[in-house]
């Protein structure tokens, strides 16, 4: 049986790194990394009673409520973080005067884009 060549082992382990990289992102957990950042920047006006909550109908209580939107209908569109005004509204691309959340910190880049391979994974309730 013949030897492999530096050459074919290169070649090989190449192959494997890169099919390695096209995986994609991982899993992103709505219970484990969006409901966090819900509870940090949104449920203390989307609550029952709350401001956001008076003035659009919009709870982020739970995961059924975040997916019911808000009086004007759905805020999340599973596998299209463009086409949800949640991903929109905290990404800053909307005007900067609807920017969520208001008077508080925005979303890091990396929470940010959490929210967006969560979307672009299909909004899952896992």
């Amino acid at each position: 049986m013949p030897r492999p060549t530096t050459t074919s082992l290169l070649a090989t382990l190449s192959a494997i790194l890169l099919a390695g990289c096209s995986a994609g992102p991982a899993p992103v957990s709505f219970k484990s990394d969006i409901k966090p950042l819900i509870d940090k920047y949104c449920t203390e006006c989307h609550l029952q009673g709350g401001a956001g909550t008076e003035a659009s109908g919009f709870l982020t209580d739970s995961y059924d409520n975040l997916m019911k939107g808000t009086q004007f209908g759905p805020v999340v569109v599973a596998g299209d973080p463009l086409s949800s005004s949640f991903y929109r509204l905290v990404a800053g691309k909307v005007d900067p005067s609807i920017r969520m959340p208001h008077g508080k910190e925005a979303l890091s880049d990396v929470e940010i884009a959490k929210i967006e391979h969560w979307i672009t994974q299909g909004a899952k309730n896992n």
